[in-house]
């Protein structure tokens, strides 16, 4: 190691005296951007042409940008402003004021936007009615701007980042955010199934068509936004009906050639979070790449749990109207996974653990290539190719009950699947006039491809994280492949009747092939069975949506968008103990309705209030029949009938420093969600069941979910104190009381108090949480096989401190 210490500092010295001699050579360019009355335009982009450096205009409508001194052409852009280019000459040390005047757009070509939509108000914004290569118009939708809310990033702790989002019901997989489990309107959290999840614009879940489950979750601290289209995200994005979850990552300092950010943080447990980051631009090139590192040993006995995942994204300018880029993603992670617990050992004491065998690992890597190109100011194009190469094991002993943990001479099942996928979708974005009204047009193309290897059978015994089978040769249970292929064309199309009017008609026909292909093996009959299946569907989405501004800050929409939900081979496949999977399951159809009314009044109140309707038909659920031999009691999961959820969904946040004209240094608000999900079983598909279910509550559907929080901010120091409460859920259609074995009844209502805080001095910033600040005992899953069975209690009381350098 001590040939390696001379040319790294030799290295480090160099780079000082190149970046010190950087900025001595760089000048200033700052002003501000209104419009031709004077009125102040915020969130505009500002670049110099010759080096493609650039930056977004504050809400104030200023800038300011360091550049090396020359001869440049400043180019300024907005939405619905006609672009603007000033040559100028800088010299060396300069500090060049540039005040921006821009003019509408006479001929009315542009996209329009309720004006104020992207305030950031701690944390939360709304998108504009056409934004990033899409069309949000008339659709219910929140942006969570991380860099504005009080959270504890270094968990992923997922109550707090949405906190402002309205209805997210959660599932706590972990305690370290490892896997992201959320859903609303009634729909199934587990591993944010509904949502079509998706990073910086592409899909990150193990195969959107033939198993949605989304395995990886991206590092929060990572993340400069995170976007939530409700169910009318699904002609432009994918099927699913809970609509849209786009993480967007951040990118390089526009401003420095170089920044390099460290967190650490250390909690209860033996929690230990490093986040390291690099990003800058040089010349026509922007950067961004980190790495982050995650370990503890939990609150249950065997939690314990080790993550890394790293990130490279690199954007190149290659001239004023076009730009490449290419991103990779790699994580990885191994979980030891406590089991479940049954009603009465959770209530003797919630933190133990009867099981230290079972284990849980995933691989994820993401390579992407992408293209923008502005073909003219009123048409954009961009592409975006990406694969997935993957992989998740569980192995563990999962008959319930069990007692002794000391047990290691008892089989363990291993699952194992492999992920082999390709996708890319094109998009163009162009605006018109129509009547001579303004209109915006998007057409889009989709094409993915998914191969899923599922292999089930014995792994070796022992309590040790071995992830190979006792004889690969030929699998005890089953080993199959999984193709699916997705095609996918979009069109949505925004006309402005007038300035104050929208309406949005869209269409998407889909085609999707599902096939199974391999073999499984019966041990009482000793026989193999080979299968091969395939399932083609092609049918068209419609919907539409409405905008009404009724004043430059608040506005009604109105929505209604079908959604479609197939049903894959890989969900069908599961051999569980006391658990059957219908081979004739039938695809999920439906629609969203929303209605609301949405804006912010004279920058010291947020709000959001809307109604909504869901239908849901051949829903998927989970009855009890008896088995063969009619000596035990089966679970069997099946289309069970027709539910419709119907409920409101509502944001407030008032700052009350605003409201009484006080320094905006010395802040205070509130904010306030509330949701209420009428989720309800209209239908039953088999007769014999309407007695049973139809009235009943759906599935993991609490009637109310309330988050409260109030934030106190003085000049660099914040904290937030947040009080969140869900009420009562059930885990089956029959809504059944619990039963002796822990594996369905109620999951009763709950509620917890978070602390977080943040202090900036210069360059350092210091943070510390609390979780569960009353130490409530409660859980959010009741499991029917992994990581269980049984009841998953989620963490008591922890606590959290973390240290950042920024450079």
């Amino acid at each position: 190691m001590k040939n390696y210490k001379k040319p790294i500092v030799l290295l480090s010295i160099f780079l000082v005296i190149f970046t010190a001699n950087s900025y001595a050579q760089t000048a200033t360019i700052t002003g501000n951007i209104t419009d031709k009355t004077g009125q102040i335009i915020p969130f505009v982009s500002v670049r110099i042409n010759e080096s493609g450096k650039g930056t977004i205009a504050s809400v104030d409508g200023k800038y300011t940008l360091q550049h090396p001194a020359g001869k440049y052409t400043l180019i300024v852009s907005s939405v619905g402003y006609i672009t603007d280019k000033q040559k100028f000459i800088l010299t060396k040390g300069q500090v060049l004021t540039l005040n921006i005047s821009l003019e509408t757009d006479s001929k009315a070509l542009n996209e329009v936007s309720v004006a104020g939509k992207r305030n950031d108000q701690n944390g939360l914004r709304r998108l504009n009615d056409v934004e990033n290569m899409a069309i949000y118009a008339g659709k219910k939708n929140e942006v969570v701007v991380l860099g504005g809310i009080n959270a504890n990033l270094a968990t992923n702790n997922a109550r707090q980042i949405y906190a402002k989002v309205p209805g997210v019901n959660i599932i706590e997989n972990d305690a370290a955010g490892i896997q992201l489990g959320i859903a609303t309107r009634g729909l199934n959290p587990n591993r944010t199934t509904e949502f079509n999840t998706r990073q910086n614009g592409y899909d990150i879940s193990a195969d959107p068509i033939g198993y949605p489950e989304s395995y990886y979750t991206p590092p929060t601290e990572a993340i400069d936004r995170i976007e939530i289209v409700r169910g009318a995200a699904s002609l432009q994005y994918g099927t699913q009906f809970g609509g849209l979850l786009n993480f967007q990552f951040k990118k390089g300092n526009p401003d420095k050639k170089i920044e390099f950010v460290s967190r650490q943080t250390g909690g209860t447990y033996g929690l230990f979070n490093s986040f390291n980051s690099v990003g800058g631009q040089i010349g026509k090139l922007n950067y961004y790449a980190f790495f982050t590192h995650k370990q503890g040993d939990g609150w249950r006995q065997n939690t314990n749990f080790n993550v890394n995942t790293g990130y490279i994204s690199l954007a190149y300018q290659l001239s004023e109207k076009l730009k490449i880029g290419a991103e990779l993603t790699s994580m990885s992670y191994l979980m030891q996974q406590p089991g479940g617990l049954t009603d009465t050992q959770f209530n003797e004491n919630p933190q133990a653990s009867y099981r230290n065998r079972n284990w849980f690992q995933a691989k994820w890597n993401m390579p992407v290539i992408t293209l923008d190109y502005q073909i003219d100011e009123r048409t954009k194009f961009n592409v975006r190719a990406y694969g997935l190469i993957a992989e998740r094991g569980s192995i563990g002993n999962i008959i319930n009950p069990i007692k002794d943990r000391t047990d290691s001479t008892q089989r363990r099942q291993l699952t194992y699947d492999h992920y082999n996928n390709f996708g890319t979708e094109a998009r163009l974005l162009h605006r018109y006039a129509l009547f001579s009204k303004k209109a915006s047009f998007l057409v889009g193309l989709r094409y993915y491809q998914g191969n899923t290897q599922r292999q089930q059978g014995t792994g070796f015994k022992g309590n040790d994280a071995n992830f190979n089978f006792l004889n690969p040769q030929k699998l005890d249970e089953f080993d199959y492949r999984f193709p699916s292929y997705n095609a996918a064309i979009f069109l949505e199309n925004v006309w402005w009747l007038n300035e104050k009017i929208s309406i949005t008609p869209g269409i998407r026909y889909e085609y999707i092939n599902s096939n199974s292909d391999g073999y499984s093996y019966d041990e009482v009959t000793n026989k193999t069975f080979v299968g091969k299946q395939q399932n083609i569907r092609q049918f068209p989405l419609l919907g539409i949506g409405v905008n009404y501004a009724i004043t430059s800050q608040s506005e009604i929409y109105f929505n209604i968008s079908q959604n479609y939900s197939p049903v894959n081979y890989a969900d069908i496949l599961v051999r569980t103990p006391n658990f059957q999977v219908d081979p004739n399951l039938k695809d999920v159809t439906g629609f969203n309705a929303d209605l609301g009314f949405r804006g912010n009044y004279k920058n010291w109140l947020n709000y959001d209030l809307s109604a909504y309707y869901l239908d849901y038909n051949n829903r998927i659920g989970i009855i009890r029949i008896a088995s063969a031999d009619g000596l035990e009691v089966v679970r069997y999961r099946t289309n069970v009938g027709r539910s419709r959820s119907i409920g409101i969904e509502t944001f407030g946040e008032l700052n009350f420093s605003k409201m009484a004209h006080q320094n905006p240094k010395n802040e205070v608000s509130l904010f306030g969600s509330f949701a209420y999900t009428d989720a309800t079983y209209t239908e039953a598909i088999n007769p014999l069941l309407k007695t049973l279910i139809v009235g009943k509550q759906v599935e993991y559907a609490p009637k109310t979910i309330i988050r409260t929080g109030l934030t106190f901010q003085r000049k660099t120091f914040r904290t937030t104190v947040q009080f969140a409460r869900t009420s009562q859920q059930f885990t089956d259609a029959y809504n059944s009381p619990q039963t002796a074995d822990g594996l369905v009844g109620e999951i009763p209502a709950y509620y917890l108090v978070d602390l977080s805080s943040n202090y900036q001095y210069k360059k350092w910033t210091l943070g510390f949480s609390v979780n569960n600040l009353t130490n409530n005992h409660y859980f959010t899953r009741r499991a029917l096989g992994f990581p269980g069975p049984g009841i998953i209690p989620a963490d008591a009381r922890s606590a959290f401190l973390s240290l950042e350098l920024k450079l």
